[in-house]
Parts: structure tokens; sequence; C-alpha cells
């Protein structure tokens, strides 16, 4: 608080101008005591808010003449101090009762001046404007801090314009003239001991403006768990992206905003800058973090994870400027909360990883997929946990201190490099979560009566592992080596399809196809391999492998193997065989091409000996 006990510096010419010299039976200080209160009487009679006819009745003295102003609260800071002198001199004197009879004028023309400032600027004080105005004063003072005091000189040079930067919009000049005023008034209401006034004006129109400003983000108030249990989740969900935009407008604009104007206002006590702030805004703010909660508390289902992980990201991410604004003693409580919902969601994630873990292992499903295609919980797992891998900072925390039990370790083939993943808790959750998925599939895979048609079933489930594995943040987490192993494995399953779907037809051929063989040798194996091919592919004709690239070398490789043997033989044999040749060489290609499309095709294959294609190929 600034020194007005004793003035320094001798009178102004004007102020020794309004009364009589000083007797020799006088002291100095009794004159000046004697103008500071004639000057105060002077100024605070003319804006007596208790004379109705009086312009200063209808007229705030700030906006009307600020330098007026600043004068006036001289005036009662030298009224302050010629109380304090008259009290230690004769506290009995009757200049004692017109001085507080002055004073208590002068307060309640301050108190009105508070709260029309207040109530005028309700929009130039919004906590944006608040917040720009902090950002100017931080840049001009070399501060460590985001709320911290700034001396009264500084305030008299934004108040009057010294300082003002011409890029300035009009409303944050406004604002900032705005906020040295309240700060000067309470500053002066503060020092005379009329700072409770002046806080519950303060307190009454800013709360007021923190729970409209809440209002119009969409937060409400006091929802309860069973309020919110019986809601479609369609209808949680909405208030849950409602206040996921709302909260960083919350703490990084509107509290922040907040705590910095009233910092600011009342920087001459810590008590009190600390209880409006805590009664303005920890009813509000307890209120914001107490719906994370809630939603943590309601029914686990897989289809809440992701919301449930906004919540969490939303809240930590947060976390430091919640514990930066809510700093107080008083607002530990809005930390507790905070941190309190953060750890209830992450409990909810926990128990909602665990849940899908089970429902992978126990799905009930006994159907086979059509032609061994990529099966329906394959792409739900997998797109399930390549969006998990989108919150990769979300989930490191939550899973840090949840070690994965099992009852015997992940086989150490099952990782490229296991030491690498050691100290990654989400990767090796990850990798759990596919292997669970692939024991799942080789159980699902058992279920075909045809053993080549399972092992189509598992490169082509597979397969899609590995490419979402590929196309996602998983790759981060699991590896290259993870990648590698898998694709080596798909190459595996597809060979074992090969050799069992083939196998029949490659066997119907002499086991040296350039041999030497009678010309009834010859036809004979024209309709062996005629009938086994025929067979193979009208069994086949309905199988699938939707991933081009796989279908592809599939093709490729059973055409390589069968196509090569049987051109060898066409071409050593052809003479003499007739109508025992139902395939020329190049019909193998054409018939080959149409496989995997899951075309279901019935029909028998045509008779081709002597064309090259099929059905215009």
């Amino acid at each position: 608080m600034r020194n007005v006990f004793f003035k320094s510096t001798s009178p102004s010419p004007s102020r020794t101008a309004m009364v009589p010299p000083a007797s020799p039976s006088r002291t100095f200080s009794e004159s000046l005591m004697d103008q500071n209160i004639e000057i105060a009487e002077s100024l605070i009679t003319k804006w007596d808010v208790n004379n109705v006819s009086s312009f200063a009745n209808v007229t705030s003295l700030f906006h009307a003449d600020p330098h007026e102003a600043k004068q006036y609260l001289n005036s009662v800071r030298d009224l302050q101090a010629a109380m304090q002198h008259l009290v230690t001199e004769n506290s009995s004197s009757e200049k004692i009762v017109a001085a507080q009879n002055l004073m208590q004028l002068a307060m309640k023309r301050l108190e009105k001046e508070f709260y029309q400032i207040l109530s005028v600027n309700r929009a130039n004080l919004d906590p944006e404007s608040v917040s720009v105005r902090s950002s100017i004063s931080s840049a001009a003072r070399s501060s460590t801090s985001d709320f911290e005091e700034s001396d009264e000189s500084e305030e008299d040079e934004f108040r009057f314009g010294t300082e003002l930067d011409d890029s300035l919009s009009d409303m944050d000049r406004v604002s900032m003239i705005a906020m040295a005023d309240l700060k000067a008034i309470a500053d002066c209401m503060i020092s005379s001991g009329y700072g409770k006034e002046c806080v519950k004006i303060y307190k009454i129109i800013r709360k007021s403006i923190v729970d409209e400003s809440l209002y119009h983000l969409g937060v409400e108030r006091q929802i309860s768990l069973s309020q919110l249990q019986k809601m479609d989740w369609e209808m949680v969900e909405l208030k849950i992206k409602t206040w996921l935009n709302a909260v960083k407008v919350a703490v990084k604009t509107l509290f922040y905003g907040e705590r910095i104007l009233c910092d600011h206002v009342f920087a001459a006590s810590d008590s009190i800058r600390e209880s409006c702030f805590s009664e303005i805004s920890k009813e509000a703010a307890l209120s914001l973090f107490e719906f994370p909660e809630t939603v943590a508390k309601c029914k686990k289902t897989p289809e809440k994870m992701f919301r449930t992980l906004d919540l969490y990201e939303a809240i930590s991410d947060l976390l430091p400027e919640i514990q930066s604004i809510f700093s107080y003693e008083s607002t530990s409580t809005v930390r507790s909360q905070a941190i309190n919902s953060l750890i209830k969601l992450g409990d909810a994630v926990r128990t909602m990883l665990m849940d899908f873990e089970t429902a992978i292992q126990k799905d009930p499903s006994k159907a086979t997929v059509p032609g061994g295609g990529v099966h329906p919980l394959t792409r739900y797992v997998m797109n399930y946990i390549s969006l998990l891998a989108d919150y990769s900072g979300a989930l490191a925390d939550i899973v840090a201190d949840w070690p994965l039990n099992l009852q015997t370790p992940l086989p150490e083939s099952y990782f490229g490099s296991p030491s690498e993943l050691d100290d990654c808790p989400v990767s090796v959750r990850f990798a759990w979560l596919v292997l669970v998925l692939l024991c799942k599939l080789d159980g699902k895979a058992e279920l075909y009566k045809d053993v080549a048609l399972s092992y189509l079933f598992l490169a082509n489930n597979l397969q899609y592992v590995v490419a979402k594995v590929r196309s996602s943040n998983l790759k981060i987490f699991l590896g290259d080596d993870w990648v590698n192993k898998h694709e080596l494995k798909v190459k595996q399953y597809a060979s074992n399809y090969e050799r069992m779907g083939w196998s029949k037809v490659i066997a119907s051929l002499p086991e040296d196809p350039t041999a030497e063989i009678s010309p009834d040798q010859a036809r004979d194996c024209y309709k062996k391999f005629g009938a086994a091919f025929e067979e193979a592919y009208k069994k086949q004709s309905s199988w699938v492998v939707p991933d081009p690239k796989l279908r592809d070398e599939i093709k490729v490789s059973v055409e390589r193997k069968l196509g090569g043997a049987y051109r060898n033989f066409y071409e050593k044999n052809r003479g003499g065989s007739g109508s025992f040749v139902k395939f020329a060489p190049d019909d193998l290609g054409n018939y080959l091409s149409d496989l995997f499309y899951g075309n279901g095709s019935t029909g028998s294959v045509s008779s081709s000996s002597h064309s090259h294609g099929r059905r215009g190929h």
C-alpha cells in the first residue's frame, strides 16, 4: 500500500491558497492536515451521491473526468492520513467526526463507481479481454508469474494512455482502463478500511458472469449418476462432446481470466483476492469437473471407451493450468476434483480394456465366414485397437502401473525385439490384445471342414491384421520386426493353402512331366488332371481373398507351380491325345484369374483344347 501518512513534498500553490497561512502557534503538520481535509471536503461533497439534484448523482466520476477521479482518490488517501494524525494527537477532536463523515460519503461514492464500472463493462471485462490485457502487461514487465501484482505507476500509465499500443482494439483499451480504475478504487477502499463493501459488489457481479458463461457454453449443473444412467448413450455422448468443447474455454479463458482480473483488482490484499476468486469460481469449477467422474461411474461398455479417453485426455492436458489457476488453499477442492475425475476415468478405461479382452476370448459365433474371408471379429477388434493407438499418451498414463498379468509370458517369437518393449506397457498391451485375437481366429479356422479353406481363412485374417497395423499408429508400438514376422506368417498360411488346395491336381501329373510315357498313360493323365482341376476350381470358385496384393501373390504362385508342370507335360504329350485334353496351358491362367472374388460359380468349366481363353479372355 502507498504510504500516505506524511507528505514528503511541500503543498502545491493551489492547495495553500485555499487555507490561511499557518500561525506561529500551529505546526506544519497541523496546517497540512487541515489543508488535506479541506481539499477532500471540496471534492467529496462535489460528488456526494446523496445530493439528488446534483449532476454527480447521475454521472460517473471516472467516466466524466478521469483526472479528477485521480485527484479524488488522492484526496481520500490524504483524508485517511489526516484522520490517523488526529487520532494520535487528539482522539476526541471534533475534526475526527467531521473527517469520518467525509470518509463515509467518499466510500459511498467509490462503492457506486465500483459497481458502475463492473456493471457497464460486463462485456469489456469478459475473460478473453482480461487475458489480452494480462498478456500486454506481462510483455511490458519482466514477469515470471501469470498472477503477479503490477505497481501503481504502471496503472497510471495504462489509465491515462501513455502505454496504450496503437494496435489495440477499442474494446481492449476500454478493458484495460476499466481494470485500472477498479484496482485504484479497490486499493483506496481497502486501505481506508472499507474493503468488505467493495468485495461484496465484486463477488456478486463476477460470480453471475462466470455462471452465465458456463451456461452459454452448455455446461449443466449437477447431473447425477442416476440421471446419466437413464439417458441413451447417444444423449450422453452429446453431453460429453459439449463438455469437451466447454472445458477448454472454461479453463483457458473463463477461469484464467477471472483469476487474472481478481488478482489484479485486489493486488493490495492476498487474503481478499483469494477469497474473492474462490467464492466466484469454486462452485462452478467443481460442477464442471464432477461431470467426467460421473460419466466414469456409469456402466462400462466397449462403445464408451473412446469418449472416456477423450475426457481423460482433456483433463490431463489441462491439469497444469487447472493447478496453476486454482493454486489457492481455498480452491484445493477444485484441484482434487480434477485429479479424482482423472483417476476414475483411468479406472473405467482399465475396466473396459479387460472387458474388451474377455469379449474377444468369449466371442460365441460358431458360423464360418463364407469363402474364408475376413471375420467380423477381426475387423471389429483391429478397428478398435487401431483407434486405441491414437490415444497412446492417455493409455501410457493409464497402464503405466497396471502390468499385464499372464499365466504364461508372451512367446519371445511373438516380438521382434521383446527387450525393446519391456519399458513400454502400452506396446505389450496392444501386442497382447492382437495375440488374443489371433488365438481366437485359430479356433475359428478349425470350424472349416476343408483344411485348405481354413488356411486361406487364416491368411486372409492375418493379412487384415498386418495391414491395419501398418496403416495405423499400432506400427509405432509393435514395430517393424513384428510386422515382418507376421507377414512371413501370412506367406506360410498361403503356402499351406496352395499345398492342400492344389495337391491333388499336381499329383495327377507325372512326377517328371517331361518323362517319356505311352499315349495311353498320357491320356489317363489328361483325364485325371482335367477332373482334378475342374473339381478344385468348382470348389474354390466361392472362396475369397479380399486383399488385392495377397490375391495376386497367391494366383501367381499357384499358376507358377501348376501351370509350369502342366505346360511341360502338355508340350511333351500334346500329339494324339485329342478330346482327352480339356485345357490348354494358357487356359489355366484364365481360370485362375477368376478365383478369389467369391463369385460362387458352380457350373462345370468349359473344355478348350484349342482356345486360349474363356468368356473372351
